[in-house]
């Protein structure tokens, strides 16, 4: 088994684990429609997770033209998918008892664990791709570089708000998912 093959398996486990997470948390209010009580902006942040994970996975298959791995790359890989789950597994807890059975609660309880690691997983990004060099970079601008500049801050801002006005959070995910949306289709239709 070659390099790219041994970490695209571990790559995939781990991803697949954090979707199965957020396609079985929101099944779930569909199988009890009673148990628990659903927050839109919770699936809103769902629905985002979810997006990213599944862009992050077509474009693991790019990894393929590495030839030469480091000990390094292959952290920066594995954290940043360690993430992907932790968020995951933060946005559908085992059981949400302690918050009244809603959603909503749980959500503003824990907003700050989920856009802190929202805001670190970008970190690692522009770490990781500022590790790969000028011309990798290079060949995500501008797009790249206008999402690492405006969600980073709003996704750090965003634990420090102490509202619980739904505008705040609601603008910012909507604007992160209408970006992210644009960002996958300029990178992969546009010149295609």
């Amino acid at each position: 088994m070659d390099t790219f093959n041994h970490l695209k398996t571990i790559i995939s486990i781990i991803l697949s684990l954090g979707i199965g997470t957020l396609l079985n948390g929101s099944v779930r209010f569909i199988q009890h429609p009673g148990r628990n009580k659903p927050f839109w902006l919770h699936l809103l942040f769902v629905l985002y997770v979810f997006i990213l994970m599944i862009h992050f996975w077509w474009w693991e298959y790019r990894l393929r033209a590495i030839t030469s791995w480091t000990f390094t790359q292959y952290i920066f890989i594995i954290a940043y998918i360690i993430l992907f789950f932790v968020l995951c597994t933060l946005l559908y807890p085992t059981d949400v008892k302690d918050y009244g059975n809603d959603y909503k609660n749980y959500f503003f309880s824990r907003r700050k664990w989920l856009f802190a690691f929202l805001g670190i997983m970008f970190c690692l990004d522009l770490v990781d791709t500022l590790y790969k060099g000028k011309d990798y970079l290079d060949s995500l601008m501008p797009l790249y570089g206008i999402r690492m500049i405006t969600h980073i801050p709003l996704s750090f801002a965003l634990i420090f708000i102490h509202s619980k006005k739904n505008i705040y959070y609601a603008g910012v995910l909507l604007f992160f998912i209408l970006f992210e949306i644009f960002f996958i289709y300029k990178r992969y239709y546009l010149y295609s």
